[in-house]
């Protein structure tokens, strides 16, 4: 495989930061994380986080359930294909980063708010909730993945309070329309890596995520590249007791480009399975995103207002082989 070995990562790049304070209740503590919390989104757009919230116990049911799903028979997962909510299997071949020149060399399982289709918020104007693909012949793999969302959910609406407060705005800005968010979990496999792939093949393609925010735990095969200020491909090795955290292109946006959505990548490197699980957090569909919520002293908007959900679709529009 020819890809450039990615440097060592050093904290100086990727920080690591203590999520605990921002559950304490103490303000001054609160504060000092927030602070923390802004200067990585605004320098690196990643950071680690430790005592985030979501605990071991669910992390590692989550975990077995991915493993005991990838390894069924594709016939069997392919029954589970994703769906118009953006709900369900994605096989290899149906994941393309924009710009890449091939597809990801992953499947993913993908799934949102667990809401039956009587629920009135489920209609052809929010595609992304309701109908979820969990298999009925294996209840274990809802119950063991769906604990690890729903922490992912509470640790995401505690990072977006901090940017608030981070941004000096008050602190409910981010969050106030998210009783039904259109966040997405998703467990992800990547296949052992040929090493007679060329540089143009990956689990993931260089790219910038999509939304507000994306929370990432990985085992410990590692692959995870990011791009770094110099322009240098740095890994970020897997942390014992933390996930990954980093921004995306609607929080860029939101906050008027104060934020980095930065780019990175996936190299299954190590010839051996790789899994991952991914919360990513968006509030409501309906939600505006307006950056002028943080101009201040005159400052203008680099761009329009927009929902939340109509920005989400119109990239997974260009990503995806199944909405094309």
């Amino acid at each position: 495989m020819s890809y450039p070995q990615a440097k060592k990562i050093a904290v100086e790049t990727i920080p690591i930061i203590n999520a605990g304070p921002l559950r304490s209740g103490k303000l001054s503590d609160l504060r000092k994380v927030a602070m923390e919390i802004r200067q990585a989104a605004q320098e690196v757009g990643f950071f680690y986080l430790c005592n985030h919230g979501i605990s071991s116990e669910v992390i590692s049911q989550a975990y077995d359930a991915s493993k005991s799903f990838f390894i069924k028979p594709m016939q069997w997962k392919n029954n589970l294909k994703i769906n118009s909510n953006h709900h369900g299997f994605l096989s290899i071949g149906e994941a393309r980063m924009e710009k890449a020149k091939k597809v990801d060399l992953k499947e993913s399982f993908v799934w949102g708010l667990d809401l039956p289709d009587s629920d009135p918020s489920v209609s052809s104007k929010n595609p992304f909730l309701g109908r979820n693909q969990w298999p009925g012949e294996m209840p274990e793999l809802k119950d063991g993945v769906y604990p690890f969302f729903e922490s992912g959910l509470k640790c995401g609406r505690d990072l977006m309070r901090a940017f608030a407060i981070g941004m000096e705005i008050p602190e409910e800005s981010f969050t106030k329309n998210s009783n039904e968010p259109i966040a997405r979990g998703s467990i992800i496999y990547y296949p052992p890596q040929s090493t007679d792939m060329d540089e143009t093949q990956f689990g993931v393609a260089p790219h910038t995520d999509y939304g507000c925010l994306t929370l990432l735990w990985q085992d410990h095969v590692g692959g995870l590249d990011v791009l770094n200020n110099d322009g240098e491909w740095v890994t970020a090795h897997p942390i014992e007791g933390t996930i990954v955290v980093n921004v995306g292109d609607l929080l860029m946006r939101w906050t008027n480009n104060a934020f980095k959505s930065t780019q990175h990548r996936v190299v299954n490197r190590k010839g051996i399975e790789r899994y991952s699980m991914v919360v990513a957090w968006d509030p409501d569909f309906d939600t505006v995103v307006d950056p002028s919520l943080v101009c201040q002293n005159g400052e203008k908007a680099l761009y329009p207002p927009i929902k939340c959900g109509d920005y989400v679709l119109s990239r997974f529009d260009s990503s995806f082989s199944y909405r094309q």
